[in-house]
């Protein structure tokens, strides 16, 4: 079971380290290039997008835990459906999100309400980074299709190389092209075309046999299809419910002042780094429990389930001692001295970021498996209950502090919810 774990875990880390580190590339960047109002513009600029992408994961996460349940069982008909719908329906998603870009920047940065100088660089970042949608959303589900299908080595192949071309193309575009901050925008653009250029090669080359089972001409049509909307509509809401809170998060550090902004910015990096590596275990989770499941093998089921939960402790444990000493962290990532003064007063909540949430991406790789979206939702929406209630009761007095207090329980909350419903109803249901 470790074996089967690390087979898919391990590329699936390297592939997810990426993405951590190109943010982190950039907010070094643009640490490099100016003061903290240049790193206030990529951290909104870029946060924007995530939320707006974070809507649509279902694409990614309810595709692989289909297609991992259909390659249990042996369905190929049903893999090369599951193929066709997710990504027929990323690119009418991407195409709605470039027809209404406008609105979207609008509300998005009304929300977020940064200052004047950090609006002005983030709508330059906007405009550039949203022709990017069509390949980043089918990208998602291409990815989440080729994890279902166990192959995580895939997924790892296609981050890599966007990432790579990604930083590649931003360094070039800011210090060879003399591009300044638009060449942020530009490398990343380029690296998102070029990227669904290689996973539609690939996937084409990897899995003709399964490909040539789709009838395109039946794009529209919808037999079968009850089962998919289901999952992802749940999942669909759930992250609407995530997408509040982390822009409640970055909006409170935004009107606090492009300080806190930068400190924020900082802060949430570290998250993601650790959320990239524990994603790799929850990657696991999904293609192997969506396996077993589909195979309706309980037994490997429930081990996989406590082996994941092992492997997530190690990596706990780490970075917990890592982000206790964040200091070289935040001098790689800026210059600004008091920007790095500032975030070291929030070392301990970085301490406290792994041990708060690693609980919560396993469970979200375990309910994936077993597409058990509706357990998902309630866990998120519990969980914003708290974060919200809990940082309007607390002391205003505790300034940036009382934010990350919340958001640290927020996460926490979410791992407790999924645990008591996995130990009560859902176990329950797995016996019978």
């Amino acid at each position: 079971m470790n074996r089967e774990i690390l087979r898919i875990a391990l590329p699936a880390i390297v592939a997810n380290i990426t993405i951590p580190l190109l943010g982190l590339l950039d907010t070094a960047i643009a640490g490099h290039l100016g003061d903290a109002t240049v790193i206030g513009a990529i951290a909104v600029g870029s946060m924007l997008f995530n939320f707006v992408y974070w809507n649509f994961g279902f694409l990614r996460m309810g595709t692989s835990g289909m297609t991992a349940q259909a390659y249990g069982a042996g369905d190929k008909d049903a893999q090369a459906r599951m193929l066709q719908q997710s990504s027929v329906l990323a690119l009418v998603i991407a195409l709605a999100i470039v027809v209404l870009q406008w609105p979207i920047r609008w509300l998005g940065f009304t929300v977020i309400g940064p200052s004047d100088d950090v609006l002005q660089l983030a709508h330059t970042y906007f405009d550039i980074v949203v022709w990017g949608a069509p390949p980043t959303l089918m990208m998602m589900s291409i990815k989440g299709w080729l994890l279902g299908m166990q192959d995580s080595k895939g997924a790892m192949y296609i981050s890599i190389l966007v990432n790579v071309i990604n930083i590649i193309a931003s360094l070039a575009a800011v210090y060879v092209l003399d591009m300044g901050f638009v060449g942020i925008a530009v490398g990343t653009l380029v690296a998102q075309w070029l990227g669904l250029a290689y996973s539609l090669w690939f996937v084409r080359h990897g899995y003709g046999t399964i490909v040539s089972l789709v009838d395109w001409r039946k794009t529209l049509h919808l037999k079968g299809s009850g089962r998919f909307f289901k999952v992802n509509a749940d999942i669909f809401v759930r992250s609407t419910l995530l997408m509040l809170a982390n822009l409640f998060l970055v909006s409170v550090g935004a009107r606090s002042g492009d300080l806190i902004l930068a400190v924020n910015a900082l802060l949430q990096q570290l998250n993601s780094l650790f959320a990239y590596f524990m994603d790799g275990i929850a990657f696991a989770g999904e293609a192997l429990v969506g396996k077993y499941y589909g195979r309706r093998d309980l037994s490997h089921l429930r081990q996989c389930v406590r082996r994941l939960f092992v492997w997530a402790a190690v990596l706990t444990v780490a970075f917990t001692v890592l982000y206790a000493f964040p200091q070289h962290i935040f001098a790689l990532l800026t210059d600004d001295q008091p920007v790095r003064l500032a975030a070291m007063d929030y070392r301990w909540w970085c301490a406290l970021l792994p041990l708060c949430g690693a609980a919560a991406f396993v469970w979200d790789g375990v309910f994936i498996g077993l597409t058990y979206s509706r357990g998902m939702l309630w866990a998120v929406a519990v969980a914003d209950v708290f974060f919200f209630v809990l940082y309007f009761v607390l002391p205003a007095s505790m300034g940036n502090h009382r934010l990350w207090l919340a958001f640290v329980i927020y996460l926490a909350m979410r791992g407790i919810v999924q645990t008591v419903l996995y130990n009560g109803r859902l176990r329950a249901s797995l016996k019978n």
